[in-house]
């Protein structure tokens, strides 16, 4: 089938590769001439695993292009995926300037019936934006109500995590698709069951609803992940204060086959492209109908506060005044496998240990150029404290000089450190644990001062053994 995708970005990009993986013809198209020159000269302008050999795969077979060209993009594909970004407003609502302007263009630039296909992440309503817009175009080329201009508005949210979305889209768990009970919607059923086919081989895969009920399925999903993990970092702050060990207690509340273990992980708070936004959307949208989400606003303001909980730690253990202090700091991405940095909490952590004067010297095994240029921008008014910031180009070259380390994102390549090196480059042997990676009780026999997430702090005396 030909497929044209809106917006090469981390949704868009993933799409349109596994689309032409599986035969699809692809046309990738993008505003930003930066992003299709890196594209069309084999780069990849995001970090996802698998994402650069399949790209790489699809242009050797002539199945993928890029290109900024609209009416181009437009004329190629009967279905139109529209996965540009939609940023939150000040309100916390999505910003659906792109979607529209996207919605715009097709309406403009059609050439038979489009089958158009809402994967951004966008709000109850959102559909009827696009119909509307699509008909106004339409209305101008004189074109309204022409069967051969037709046009259906498809919902079809992505489920992708980050670092996993080439496996995620490949071997979907749940294909949802929201269609309105019309002619042009049984025409659009039946070109996304045919496009879909290759992934309901083995079982179907694909729910069917209405248009609205799709659009709510994908913020009900995030908000309910961000939901367990600020009612797990919630709980492991009151587990710092009874002496209780979190990840005890997350191992006997998981072991409920009616709870499970996913996203139970205490941990500094979630970040992202998603999870902070959809969980600001969804609230923004109950407020303007009305309601008040009490449990999502809570989730919300959790998390917000548990970006702070490491920083506390560090301030109690070394003192408000962190001048001449030097931390390591571990992990930049607001999760492991991307370079995304969007609400990372390690911006919140290294401002705050900044602004109490400390150096920072920061590594990440794969976010290094875009945290530069995001900490660059927060920093932008306070010149003498991005003085004081250094990335560097190994996790121990992050050690060398610093009085503790700071753990923020749980790459694989910190959970089994050399800890005896480790203690020879740091001037004390402290580490402040954000993700929970090491066992308490092995720290302090090792003589280390560790500090984690609503996990027992073993005391050590001057000796750096057990007290």
């Amino acid at each position: 089938m030909k497929v044209t995708i809106v917006g090469t970005g981390y949704v868009g990009l993933v799409t349109g590769a596994c689309l032409a993986e599986i035969g699809n013809d692809v046309f990738c198209l993008d505003v930003d001439p930066r992003k299709i020159e890196i594209l069309n000269n084999g780069g990849v302008p995001i970090h996802e695993p698998g994402l650069q050999e399949m790209l790489k795969r699809t242009r050797a077979a002539g199945r993928i292009q890029f290109s900024t060209d609209v009416k181009a993009a437009v004329e190629h594909g009967e279905i139109q995926f529209i996965a540009v970004g939609t940023p939150p407003d000040e309100d916390g609502s999505a910003d659906l300037q792109y979607v529209l302007a996207a919605a715009r263009n097709i309406g403009r630039y059609s050439n038979g019936f489009k089958v158009i296909v809402d994967k951004s992440t966008v709000p109850v309503g959102t559909a009827l934006q696009v119909r509307r817009v699509v008909e106004e175009e339409l209305k101008a080329r004189g074109l309204e109500g022409s069967d051969k201009h037709g046009f259906s508005v498809v919902s079809n949210p992505e489920f992708l995590k980050e670092g996993a979305a080439v496996d995620d889209f490949m071997r979907p768990d749940r294909i949802v698709i929201g269609l309105d009970d019309d002619r042009a919607g049984d025409i659009a059923r039946e070109k996304m069951k045919r496009l879909y086919a290759p992934f309901n081989r083995n079982h179907e895969r694909t729910l069917y609803m209405d248009v609205r009920s799709a659009e709510f399925t994908k913020y009900a999903a995030n908000a309910m992940l961000a939901t367990r993990i600020s009612f797990m970092n919630d709980l492991s702050n009151l587990a710092d204060t009874v002496g209780a060990d979190i990840e005890s207690v997350r191992r006997g509340i998981g072991s409920d086959p009616r709870i499970g273990y996913h996203f139970l992980y205490a941990g500094c708070g979630y970040g992202g492209s998603c999870f902070p936004k959809d969980v600001q959307a969804l609230a923004q949208t109950a407020r303007e109908n009305g309601h008040t989400l009490r449990v999502l606003e809570a989730v919300e303001a959790v998390n917000h506060d548990q970006k702070e909980v490491l920083v506390n730690k560090i301030v109690k253990r070394m003192g408000e005044d962190l001048r001449g202090r030097t931390f390591a700091v571990w992990g930049l991405a607001f999760k492991p496998n991307t370079d995304d940095m969007r609400e990372a909490s390690s911006r919140r952590i290294i401002e705050a240990l900044l602004q109490r004067g400390a150096s920072v010297r920061a590594y990440d095994p794969v976010a290094r150029e875009e945290a530069e240029r995001v900490l660059a921008l927060d920093l932008a008014d306070r010149p003498d404290d991005m003085k004081r910031l250094h990335f560097m180009k190994t996790q121990q070259d992050a050690l060398t000089g610093a009085d503790a380390l700071v753990i923020v994102t749980e790459w694989k390549e910190f959970k089994s450190p050399d800890f005896g090196h480790l203690k020879s480059e740091l001037k004390t042997p402290v580490i402040f644990d954000g993700r929970n990676l090491y066992e308490p009780e092995s720290m302090s026999e090792l003589g280390i001062d560790y500090y984690a997430i609503g996990r027992p702090h073993v005391e050590l005396d001057r000796n750096g053994s057990r007290s």
